[in-house]
C-alpha cells in the first residue's frame, strides 16, 4: 500500500492548477499521468540569455534587447509573416511572426512603447531580427538569463510545460533519507528533494550532464529502487520450495556417452545449474554464452538430473526447426540414460500427437522439446520440474510463465546465445542468477573475418560461387534498409535474383514475412544442402544449425549493431572446415569503422557485447524495447554504470542486512520503492 506522505505525487496532473481536459493528455504524452512524472521530467536544454544592442548583436546567439516598438508591417501575401519594427539608440530590430498574430500583436505592442524581447538572432546583411521571441517583458524587469527548456508536443509550449513542472516540483514532500549517510557524503550529494528542485533550475549547461552531482543523485535513487525490487522478487521466488533435483546413473551415463569432454566454463556452468537445483529453492537462472560455446549439453544434463530425480523437464525452442534439431541431437543421449523424449509442435496431428501427450501425462515421458505448442491448455505434465528456454528473448514473460505454470514450483534456466554486458544484465536480468560460458570447445576454428568496400561484391560472388562448387554452402545477409520489414524485403529478393543470375549454385530465399512452415522448410533444404546459397534478412541470426556452412557475406555491414554482427558470424565456423565472415561496406563512419575493427580483432562475444554497449550507448541495444528493457526516467546506464553497480552491490546488502526493511534506513528505502514504483509485479524478466 502506498504511503500516504506520497499522495501529492501520486495525484493526477489534473489535479495541478491550470491542467483541464485539454492540457492533461498533452502532459501525459510528454511525461505521464501523474504530478510526479512532470516533477521527474528533465530538462533537455538551456536557454543563455546575453543583453545586447542592435550593433552588438551576434547571429545565431540567443540575447535580449530594450527596444521602442515603431510600426507593424502586415503581410503582403499569403504565408508572408507579420513583422514589427523596432529600434534602439544602435539600430532597428525586426521581431518576426508566421502564422496569423496580428491583431494580438497591435494590441500587445502598439507604436511608442517600450518592451524588452529575447529571442534567437539572425542577421540578414545589415537586418537583424528575431523570429518568434521567446521573451516580451516590460522594461526594469530582467527578462531571466538562464532558461531550462523542457520537450514541447503539439498544442504546448517548452515555456508552458516549464510552468506546469513548476507547480508539480511544489507539491514535494519532505521525506527521510534513504542514502547511506557515509555514501551521501563521500559522493557530496544534496538531498532527494535539492536534488529535484536544482534539477529544474540548472545555472549552467554542466549541470545537464550526467556527471553532475544532482543528475548521479536522482540516477543513484532510481537504479537503487529497481535494484531493490528486482533483489527483492528473487528472493521472494527462492522462498518457495521446490522439489529438488541432483545428478543419478542417468546423468553420469549421458555424460560418459558424450564424444568430448566439457570445458572448464560448461562445468562451472553446470556447477552452478545443479547446486540450484539441489537447494531445495526455485530456480531462475539465465545461461548466457555464444554460439557454439556448448550451452544445450548442459541443459542437457541439467534435464537428465531433473529427469533421473523423478521430475519432468522441457526444452522450449523458437522455432520448429531449431526444436526439431535439439530433439535430433539429445534424444538419443537421454536414451542411453535410459530416459524417453518426445518432439511436440504444431506440427504434431490425430493419434501421433495423442500418444505424446499421454506419455507426458502419464511421465512415460521424461523429456519434452519443442515449441510453443508445450504451453498448449491440452499438453498435461506428471511432474514438470525444470523448464529450459531456448533462445530466451524470442518468448514473452507470459509464454515462459505459462510453460512454467504446467507443474509446480517448476525451475527455470533460460539460455541466451547473445552475450550480455554486465550493465545489462544488472538491469534487465537483476532478478535472475547468472551463468556464462565463456570458452569455446576445443578445435573450433576462429573464423576469419574481413571488410570489403561492395565495388567488389561481383568478386566475392565469384568466389561464393567457386566454393559452392566445391561443396559448401554460404549465408548471404541482406542490410537493413529502413524501419519497413516491405523495403527489407524488397532489398532480399532482389539480391536472390541477383544472385540466382550470377551464379551456377541454388540460391534460396528466407525472410521475416515467409509463414513459419514455409521459413522452416527452406531452412530445412538449407540444412540438408539442398540449397547452396541462403539468401537471408537477420532471421538466422538465431537458427540451424548448418556445420557445412563455412561463408558468411554480410552486406551494407555498416547498418549492423556490433552485437547484431557477431550473432550473425556465429552461424558459420561451426564445422571441421576454414570459415570465413565478409564485410561489405558501402561508405564507414567513424564508429561503423570502430565495430568493424573490433569484429575483425575478437570473436570474444562478451567483449563485442561491452564494445556495442560502448558504442551504441543507451540505444536499442540487442532489442532492447521488445525485451522489457527498464524505461529510466533519471538514470543513464551508460553514462551512469559506476552508480548502477554500486546500487547493485547497495541492494544485496541492504537486503543482507534487513531483509524485512524494519530499520530506520529499510523503512526510508521502501518509501523510495514506492516513489518509482517499481513493485515486484513490474519486474521485467518474468
Amino acid at each position: 500500500m502506498r504511503p500516504e506522505i506520497l499522495f501529492p505525487l501520486f495525484a493526477p496532473v489534473t489535479s495541478l492548477k491550470g491542467v483541464g481536459a485539454k492540457v492533461a493528455p498533452l502532459l501525459e504524452k510528454l511525461a505521464g499521468p501523474l504530478v510526479r512524472d512532470l516533477a521527474f521530467l528533465k530538462p533537455t536544454g538551456l536557454i543563455t540569455r546575453e543583453p545586447a544592442t542592435v550593433a552588438t548583436a551576434r547571429d545565431g546567439e540567443v540575447q535580449t534587447f530594450e527596444v521602442e516598438i515603431v510600426s507593424h508591417v502586415r503581410p503582403h501575401k499569403i504565408g508572408a509573416p507579420w513583422k514589427v519594427r523596432a529600434v534602439d539608440s544602435t539600430g532597428f530590430l525586426h521581431l518576426i511572426w508566421f502564422g496569423g498574430y496580428g491583431q494580438h500583436l497591435e494590441r500587445k505592442l502598439p507604436p511608442g512603447v517600450r518592451k524588452v524581447v529575447s529571442g534567437r538572432v539572425e542577421t540578414f546583411g545589415s537586418e537583424v531580427q528575431i523570429a518568434h521571441p521567446d521573451y516580451i517583458g516590460e522594461p526594469g524587469t530582467d527578462a531571466p538569463e538562464v532558461e531550462p527548456v523542457y520537450p514541447a508536443t503539439a498544442g504546448i509550449t517548452s515555456r508552458q510545460v516549464r510552468a506546469y513542472v513548476e507547480r508539480a516540483v511544489e507539491r514535494l514532500p519532505d521525506l527521510p533519507e534513504w542514502q547511506d549517510p557515509a555514501w551521501l557524503a563521500r559522493q557530496g550529494w544534496p538531498s532527494w528533494k535539492e536534488a529535484v528542485e536544482a534539477l529544474h533550475a540548472p545555472s549552467s549547461a554542466a549541470e545537464l550532464e550526467p556527471s553532475a552531482k544532482t543528475r548521479q543523485r536522482l540516477a543513484y535513487d532510481e537504479l537503487l529502487a529497481h535494484q531493490i525490487a528486482m533483489q527483492r522478487r528473487k528472493a521472494a521466488r527462492r522462498a518457495r520450495p521446490a522439489p529438488a533435483a541432483r545428478p543419478g546413473e542417468a546423468s553420469r551415463t549421458i555424460e560418459a556417452a558424450l564424444p568430448f569432454t566439457l570445458t572448464g566454463a560448461q562445468q562451472r556452468a553446470l556447477a552452478e545449474i545443479r547446486a540450484d537445483l539441489a537447494s531445495g529453492e526455485r530456480m531462475s537462472r539465465l545461461l548466457q554464452g555464444d554460439v557454439g560455446s556448448g550451452k544445450t549439453v548442459v541443459a542437457l544434463l541439467a534435464m537428465a538430473d531433473a529427469a533421473g530425480s523423478g521430475m519432468q523437464a522441457a526444452l522450449m525452442a523458437p522455432t520448429e526447426i531449431l526444436a526439431r534439431q535439439h530433439y535430433e541431437r539429445i534424444a538419443p543421449l537421454l536414451a542411453a540414460g535410459g530416459i524417453t523424449a518426445v518432439l511436440l509442435t504444431g506440427r504434431d496431428k490425430g493419434a501421433g500427437r495423442a500418444e505424446k501427450l499421454r506419455a507426458l501425462s502419464s511421465g512415460e515421458a521424461g523429456v519434452a522439446v519443442g515449441t510453443h505448442a508445450l504451453f498448449q491448455d491440452e499438453v498435461v505434465f506428471k511432474a514438470l520440474g525444470l523448464a529450459v528456454v531456448d533462445e530466451q528473448h524470442r518468448f514473452g514473460v507470459n509464454e515462459r510463465k505459462r510453460l512454467q505454470d504446467k507443474g509446480e514450483a517448476v525451475h527455470l534456466l533460460s539460455m541466451s546465445a547473445t552475450p550480455i554486458p554486465r550493465t545489462l544484465e544488472l538491469t534487465q536480468y537483476g532478478d535472475l542468477e547468472v551463468s556464462r560460458i565463456d570458452e569455446k570447445p576445443p578445435g573450433r576454428k576462429p573464423v576469419a573475418t574481413r571488410a570489403v568496400p561492395s565495388a567488389r561484391l561481383p568478386e566475392i560472388a565469384a568466389r561464393l560461387d567457386a566454393a559452392a562448387g566445391a561443396g559448401t554452402q554460404a549465408y548471404w545477409i541482406c542490410p537493413l534498409v529502413a524501419e519497413s520489414e516491405t523495403a527489407d524485403l524488397a532489398a532480399a529478393e532482389a539480391r536472390a535474383a541477383d544472385l540466382r543470375a550470377r551464379l551456377k549454385a541454388s540460391v534460396g530465399l528466407v525472410h521475416g514475412q515467409m509463414p513459419p512452415a514455409e521459413k522452416d522448410a527452406v531452412m530445412t533444404d538449407f540444412a540438408e544442402g539442398r540449397i547452396a546459397v541462403l539468401v537471408a534478412t537477420t532471421v538466422v541470426e538465431v537458427g540451424v544449425d548448418v556445420p557445412n556452412a563455412t561463408v558468411m557475406v554480410i552486406e551494407q555491414a555498416e547498418r549492423f549493431g556490433l552485437a547484431q554482427l557477431h550473432q550473425l558470424r556465429g552461424r558459420v565456423g561451426r564445422g571441421s572446415g576454414e570459415s570465413s565472415c565478409v564485410l561489405l561496406y558501402d561508405g564507414l563512419s567513424e564508429v561503423a569503422r570502430t565495430r568493424l575493427d573490433v569484429l575483425r580483432r575478437t570473436e570474444d562475444g562478451f567483449e563485442i557485447a561491452e564494445q556495442d554497449w560502448a558504442l551504441r550507448g543507451g540505444g536499442d541495444l540487442l532489442g532492447l524495447k521488445q525485451s522489457g528493457f527498464p524505461d529510466y526516467r533519471l538514470a543513464d546506464p551508460v553514462a551512469h554504470r559506476d552508480l548502477l553497480y554500486a546500487a547493485a552491490d547497495d541492494a544485496r546488502l541492504q537486503l543482507g542486512r534487513d531483509p524485512g526493511f524494519t530499520s530506520d534506513r529499510g523503512r526510508a528505502l521502501r518509501l523510495l520503492v514506492h516513489l518509482f514504483d517499481w513493485r515486484a509485479d513490474r519486474a521485467v524478466t518474468g
